[in-house]
């Protein structure tokens, strides 16, 4: 009888995990799927991303591992030069998956694919051959007679983002397919990769962040150059791109959405590059390392919540497109109350922040600034409650608030955080500070906007 009675049990918790995953309406039912695959391979990029980091400064030493976290934070520009296609791309994708017209999809795939590769070629040629006229070393505050080094280190650092924008748009296609876990999956393989070889470095040769760059940079991109081959031969092969699929006119109407996107890509990647150049240049590479490492630390929170936040965009673009609101209304009620555990976790990580570092770091461990911990905690929990109305507002493609406040946010950010640091004396934490501050769209625009839009269905042009 116990036995019995089990077995119904275990039958019964087999069939609520069916119902789970199979009842509601397709989007639903995706999103589900896609975020439980998602949450499983993000944890393993995780768990990846944490372990390379000490193996690294070990590697390297912190001032080397902090020259290289700015030099790619300063190639990162190299991502704005792709006017924001490759995001017009995931939202005319899903609208033309959403028609069911294959021709128009991939229409909208090749056009995209010969636009970037034609602007990320000749402009990593021309950016390796400005590379040598300028000084990285004096620029970046590295240390003398590392001239030579810091040279190649460029051109593969350059070389890599380039090939990356170019081979990613399968990873693009694949999460506006409501597929984001697949799309993980890709990255998941590549970093795993990446973990194997700079552990097998440190074991058979010496420092050099030569071949950490060839490691860390260029194992990702034969990882999606792959990816790209097989998935347009095989899942997406109606969707491959061709030549003569390439329709000039339809790379405007991508740069219609995509310029806006372009603009927002370009508000974030002043934030992010400039914050750890800033850092770099008015304190040391050092300064980047600790900054890294608290970040990097709360990050993996939000990482997490950005898993059951990955389907939100190309699912809001399906039903804002249907104009099934109520929808979307309920979905951002369950993401408000989602991030209740976030914020207790991330008040939980901030009191135990200083051992998880000592156990973290190990041998590597040094001391961080407990305002730059405590700034980063704060940080993190803004991103996240301002991530899921921003997702929503992407995914309509209302962006005109978001495209104005963008432009007036990072002008606000820089002056910001040239002021705290020259006029009030103030530390690296100042610049963390300043980007909490400059986030005013996400935490408070951004939720007005989706009420004004969704709700109360304004007639005013501006919020759409």
């Amino acid at each position: 009888m116990y036995l019995t009675t089990v077995k119904r049990n275990v039958s019964g918790i087999g069939e609520e995990v069916k119902n789970f995953f199979s009842k509601g309406v397709q989007r639903s039912v995706e999103a589900k799927k896609n975020i439980v695959g998602s949450f499983l391979i993000k944890v393993a990029n995780m768990a990846i991303s944490l372990l390379l980091v000490p193996i690294t400064i070990n590697y390297v030493n912190p001032t080397q591992y902090g020259v290289w976290l700015t030099l790619t934070s300063m190639v990162a520009w190299v991502a704005l030069f792709d006017v924001g296609l490759t995001q017009g791309l995931r939202n005319k994708f899903a609208e033309a998956r959403a028609l069911k017209d294959a021709n128009l999809a991939r229409i909208y795939v090749s056009t995209t694919f010969f636009y970037v590769a034609l602007i990320f070629v000749v402009l990593g040629i021309l950016m390796i051959g400005a590379s040598y006229f300028v000084d990285w070393r004096a620029l970046i505050n590295a240390p003398i007679g590392s001239e030579n080094e810091l040279q190649y280190l460029v051109i593969i650092v350059i070389s890599y983002f380039c090939l990356q924008f170019i081979f990613q748009i399968i990873k693009v296609v694949i999460t506006s397919d409501q597929k984001p876990a697949l799309a993980s999956f890709i990255e998941l393989f590549g970093q795993a990769l990446v973990l194997i070889i700079v552990w097998l470095l440190t074991h058979f040769t010496q420092g050099s962040l030569i071949y950490l760059g060839l490691a860390i940079g260029l194992t990702p991109v034969i990882i999606l150059i792959v990816a790209h081959i097989y998935f347009f031969n095989k899942k997406y092969y109606n969707f491959r791109p061709s030549l003569s699929f390439v329709k000039k006119e339809f790379a405007s109407e991508l740069m219609t959405m995509g310029g806006k996107f372009f603009v927002l890509q370009l508000a974030s990647m002043i934030q992010y590059s400039t914050t750890l150049f800033l850092i770099a240049h008015y304190f040391d590479p050092d300064s980047v390392t600790a900054y890294n490492i608290a970040f990097k630390y709360f990050i993996s929170l939000q990482i997490i919540f950005m898993i059951f936040l990955t389907p939100l965009w190309s699912s809001t673009t399906d039903a804002y497109f249907l104009n099934d609101y109520g929808w979307i209304i309920r979905v951002v009620e369950k993401y408000m109350l989602l991030l209740i555990p976030f914020v207790l976790a991330a008040m939980m990580m901030l009191y135990f922040a200083n051992d998880v570092y000592r156990l973290w770091l190990g041998e590597s461990y040094f001391e961080i600034d407990e305002k730059i911990t405590i700034l980063c905690c704060i940080y993190i929990v803004v991103s996240m409650f301002s991530s899921v109305f921003v997702n929503v507002v992407n995914g309509m493609g209302t962006l005109k608030i978001q495209f104005v406040s963008s432009i007036v946010t990072s002008v606000f950010f820089i002056v910001m955080s040239y002021a705290f640091i020259n006029y009030f004396n103030m530390g690296v934490w100042s610049i963390i500070l300043a980007s909490i501050l400059s986030n005013v769209y996400g935490f408070l625009i951004s939720p007005i906007q989706v009420y004004k839009v969704l709700i109360e269905k304004t007639s005013n042009k501006i919020w759409y």
